[in-house]
């Protein structure tokens, strides 16, 4: 795909079949929200149910920052550059993360759920970073200062460079994938995932991976961005392996099925989601939106669904540092087989 970013940040490609068409969506300074999910934003994109976006994200760092870093003055992005540059002050906050969109889904209203296939995730630029400071991150009082590192990507292997005899399978991922939250949240921190999505930061949801959300407001307004070319389940520090990434994303709208949180599929795995400040009740949040996704499309008791969960679901910690902690519950599809 060219690399070149459109200055009216929307192109029409070639009609799919079945009336399904693809669009391209590029950042700039009036098609990104900055550090927030917003019922009230208006849409920087329309499209109809079975459309595909190819939507250019931006890292959440800014162009001094990686220029301090050591980033080449070449090898930052001029879109990070415009962004910066033209979005005012008052137009960010009140979270940090810089999200390309919101998209609105015609015909979405409260009470749908918006299935997201995640069809495709490339590299962007060939680095990320990993930093912390004091005050983020798990361990505050034993990094009682700030560090960044650049993290050379290796596209060809798909590997980041970390050290000296240290190489990390690429895995590419949205930290920030959501819609709009309730119009009673306002606008709501990018940071802290919640019913909406948002800042999960959950490594399993790569290229291939479906993920359903429930629609709060119309058009549900879905934005994305945090990119991740891989992370450790915790993200410990407060950062993964951060960069820019294109994805390509099908939105499918369910009208009428009404769901309470985000949950998602891999091709392998299903998987139930928990967010909650404490890392105790988002778990038992995760465990309860799995136990209900079981009775209600495998036809299991509430009983049953408990104890499968314990003698074959994974449970794990997604993310441990955006005040809202994640969890969340993998079961293999496997498990569910014919009888004879």
């Amino acid at each position: 795909m060219k690399k070149a970013l459109l200055a009216t940040a929307l192109l029409a490609l070639a009609p799919m079949p079945a009336t399904a068409a693809t669009y391209e969506l590029a950042p700039t300074p009036q098609t990104v929200a900055w550090g927030h999910y917003d019922a009230s934003s208006k849409p920087v994109l329309t499209v109809r149910s079975g459309d595909t976006v190819v939507v250019h994200t931006l890292l959440t760092n800014s162009p001094a920052g990686l220029a301090k870093a050591g980033v080449a003055p070449s090898d930052i992005e001029p879109a990070l550059k415009a962004v910066f540059d033209g979005v005012p002050q008052s137009e960010r906050g009140p979270g940090g993360h810089i999200l390309t969109g919101p998209i609105a889904i015609e015909g979405a209203e409260i009470g749908d759920t918006l299935e997201v296939r995640i069809l495709k995730i490339d590299l962007a630029i060939p680095y990320a970073y990993n930093a912390f400071r004091y005050g983020a991150g798990f361990l505050t009082d034993d990094f009682p200062y700030a560090r960044m590192k650049i993290i050379p990507l290796d596209r060809q292997a798909m590997m980041a460079r970390f050290g000296p005899g240290i190489d990390i399978p690429l895995h590419p991922f949205f930290g920030s994938m959501g819609v709009a939250p309730p119009a009673a949240f306002g606008r709501y921190d990018s940071a802290p995932p919640t019913i909406n999505g948002g800042n999960m930061d959950d490594k399993a949801l790569v290229a291939g991976t479906t993920l359903f959300l429930p629609v709060h407001a119309p058009g549900a307004l879905f934005q994305v961005g945090d990119g991740h070319a891989g992370q450790g389940n915790g993200e410990v520090d407060i950062t993964a392996l951060e960069t820019s990434l294109t994805g390509t994303f099908q939105f499918i709208l369910h009208k009428g099925e009404k769901s309470t949180y985000p949950r998602a599929e891999t091709p392998t795995h299903y998987i139930a989601m928990g967010f909650d400040d404490d890392l105790s009740n988002a778990t038992r949040k995760a465990l309860r939106n799995m136990i209900d996704f079981l009775v209600a499309t495998k036809g299991m008791t509430r009983d049953d669904a408990y104890m499968l969960i314990s003698v074959a679901g994974d449970v794990e910690v997604t993310e441990l540092v955006d005040r809202n902690k994640g969890v969340h519950v993998m079961l293999a599809k496997n498990l569910f087989t014919r009888r004879p």
